[in-house]
């Protein structure tokens, strides 16, 4: 794929999730692998409104953060993001921000994880081919040092079921490209929402 389309739909993945409120204002992050010899990130710059971006706004990171092409910063979270495609040999990683992400990653915190139990839209995780499961989701403590936040995330990421949540953040999520990290968000997400109005449910019973 030329770089221009990995711009143009990387674009399209973040105006989708903005309008769906999943990174309001500057929250969340998203990027693309467009080379993997030497590697070479194409990603959202920090501290933008991502439902104004254009696919010109959008930067290069090299394999160290560094950033080598357009306008801007590289987010720290940055460091999270090369994390996971290095050890998940990721495609494209992205970060969300939504309401259910930051609350449930808050409530089950002292848990380490949000147990996900029975939902036929498990079905759309890779590697899971029945609603017959359950599936944990790893949930770590918030750290302003990426470098120690991405140390962290390294010995959940190997297990995880192509996403991690950050307490009181929000969501990892990845896959081998673009289209599979788009479907892991929005199954997951579609997971949190359920989860969120299930312990909303359980409460006034």
């Amino acid at each position: 794929m030329r770089q221009h389309a990995y711009r143009q739909r990387l674009i399209n993945t973040i105006r989708n999730f903005h309008n769906r409120g999943w990174c309001d204002g500057t929250g969340g992050n998203f990027s693309v692998v467009a080379e993997q010899d030497p590697l070479k990130l194409i990603m959202a710059p920090s501290g933008v409104d991502k439902g104004s971006l254009n696919a010109t706004d959008l930067i290069e990171v090299n394999g160290h953060g560094e950033v080598i092409n357009g306008e801007g910063k590289a987010s720290a979270e940055t460091l999270m993001h090369l994390q996971i495609v290095k050890q998940c040999s990721a495609g494209a990683v992205l970060h969300t921000h939504s309401v259910n992400g930051t609350l449930l990653s808050s409530l089950h915190q002292a848990a380490g994880h949000l147990e996900l139990e029975g939902w036929e839209m498990l079905k759309g995780l890779s590697g899971i081919s029945t609603h017959d499961t359950t599936v944990e989701l790893p949930i770590i403590k918030n750290n302003q040092d990426l470098e120690v936040l991405s140390k962290q995330a390294s010995h959940f990421l190997k297990e995880a079921p192509s996403g991690l949540l950050v307490a009181g953040h929000g969501l990892y999520a990845w896959g081998e490209d673009l289209f599979q990290a788009q479907r892991h968000t929005e199954i997951i997400e579609f997971l949190l929402e359920l989860s969120w109005r299930q312990h909303l449910l359980n409460r006034t019973l």
